[in-house]
């Protein structure tokens, strides 16, 4: 494993996050996870992008509106409009169905689209702490009591670099190409969700991050 020059990363939190996402909980010796940014739209923090046999899919969190322009992520709530729970477990066993590994980890996962959840950030923690699980990441994470300070020393702050546009640099992380469903028809996509590359490498998965 790669370690990193600096030892403390500030994340957004994040919907079945990217592999670069997972990236940093696995080689950083604590990650704070920041509750107290504003939202913002289409970004990770209600979105996921998965590989399917027609591309990329993006999947999003319907949320609640909320009074004002802004609202702080812990307080933002999950919406019960349409049915997204079963149209996005849908999305994914289309997609992975068929994967190596789908069916070892299919009971872990479709209970996060079973039951309500309120508050996006609490939902979010849940399939981290789910998914370090899975993988066997095992992070020293602490949810952030106020705004984090993206300066301190020995800290990197990725709040604003891992998004689904426009990306900012990101020199530790360099996609490794690993098995798709459907590379062969589509090529490889670097930086899904999580969710494929465990639901393609399994237990190996680990040591893509």
């Amino acid at each position: 494993m790669q370690q990193q020059s600096n030892s403390v990363a500030i994340l957004s939190s994040a919907y079945f996050p990217p592999v670069q996402w997972m990236q940093k909980l696995h080689r950083y010796s604590h990650v704070f996870i920041e509750r107290n940014d504003n939202f913002c739209k289409q970004t990770y923090r209600n979105r996921c992008l998965i590989a399917t046999a027609n591309g990329v899919q993006a999947l999003t969190v319907p949320i609640e509106k909320y009074d004002g322009a802004k609202c702080a992520m812990r307080d933002i709530r999950v919406s019960d409009h349409g049915e997204w729970r079963h149209l996005h477990w849908n999305a994914i066993v289309s997609a992975y169905g068929e994967s190596p590994f789908f069916d070892y980890y299919a009971d872990d996962l479709r209970p996060f689209f079973e039951r309500k959840w309120e508050f996006l950030f609490d939902f979010n923690t849940e399939i981290t702490m789910k998914l370090c699980e899975l993988l066997d990441v095992r992070p020293d994470i602490s949810l952030t009591d106020e705004y984090a300070d993206a300066g301190a020393p020995g800290t990197d702050d990725f709040r604003d670099v891992i998004r689904p546009k426009h990306p900012l640099s990101d020199p530790s992380f360099e996609p490794r190409p690993y098995y798709q469903v459907y590379a062969r028809r589509h090529g490889f996509k670097p930086n899904m969700s999580v969710l494929d590359l465990l639901c393609n490498e399994g237990p190996e998965g680990i040591f893509y991050l």
